[in-house]
């Protein structure tokens, strides 16, 4: 069965297929249980890290929290497009990848949750839940092909995603000569309507995801692919809860 493209960058039709003839026989194959239990624990991972930066910052240790804040956006970065281009690396990587990313979380999860303690108190972990809320309801609309990763539903939502990484490009480079784009972080209505939007795109990739993780499993990818699958699902989890706890910072403005 030929494989689809997903809206996340991380998995892709021709990886799949490369992958799927490599070594299969000797390794196992995918399988969808597989990469859900790999992806339970790579998000021990995110815990683990995000619990350590959290501590950093409790404890007062500001600059070693910001030290393994950089050291978790770019390790997780590098870590990030190793995998996607070997993507027989991600036993090894994906877990480090998980890690890394819980340092960021953790960090920027902290500075967050100080920073609206008396006008939204609790707001990182509604953030929490709604991430888990979301992808759990994702995950059963997919299950029960409520909603359907059709050719046109495929198209929209990657057609989206690929417009929002071109906007966030771009206003990271007007930021560079000194443009503002208030709209980016206030909380107007038009800020909050971009971030309901990014947030509704995000949790859409969802279901490109769990369909491209199934047609994996279809199509025999070798065992190591759980992984890969598993981290590529991290990676839209991860933006779908930046973006949330933008959202509810966003309300948190206007109390």
């Amino acid at each position: 069965m030929a494989l689809f493209e997903s809206g996340n960058p991380t998995l892709s039709q021709k990886i799949f297929n490369r992958e799927a003839t490599r070594n299969a026989e000797l390794q196992g194959v995918m399988s969808v249980r597989g990469t859900l239990n790999k992806f339970g624990f790579m998000m021990l991972m995110v815990i683990g890290g995000a619990v350590y930066s959290w501590n950093l910052y409790q404890a007062g240790s500001l600059q070693s929290m910001n030290m393994w804040m950089m050291i978790g956006i770019f390790g997780g970065l590098i870590t990030a497009i190793a995998i996607s281009f070997k993507p027989n690396w991600a036993p090894y990587l994906a877990p480090a990848y998980g890690i890394l990313e819980g340092l960021f979380i953790g960090g920027i999860s902290a500075i967050m949750n100080d920073a609206f303690q008396k006008t939204y108190p609790g707001l990182v972990m509604q953030a929490v839940g709604l991430t888990f809320g979301v992808a759990i309801a994702m995950f059963l609309l997919y299950n029960f092909r409520i909603i359907r990763a059709t050719e046109k539903f495929k198209s929209v939502i990657i057609t989206a995603t690929v417009g929002i990484a071109i906007f966030y490009f771009l206003s990271m480079i007007v930021r560079m000569f000194g443009v503002s784009m208030p709209f980016l972080y206030d909380s107007s209505l038009l800020g909050i309507g971009i971030s309901l939007f990014i947030v509704a795109i995000a949790a859409l990739n969802l279901i490109l995801d769990f369909d491209m993780i199934e047609k994996g499993s279809e199509s025999g990818a070798p065992k190591f692919m759980e992984w890969y699958g598993a981290f590529a699902l991290l990676v839209t989890i991860v933006w779908l809860y930046i973006e949330i706890l933008k959202l509810l910072s966003r309300f948190a403005k206007r109390n």
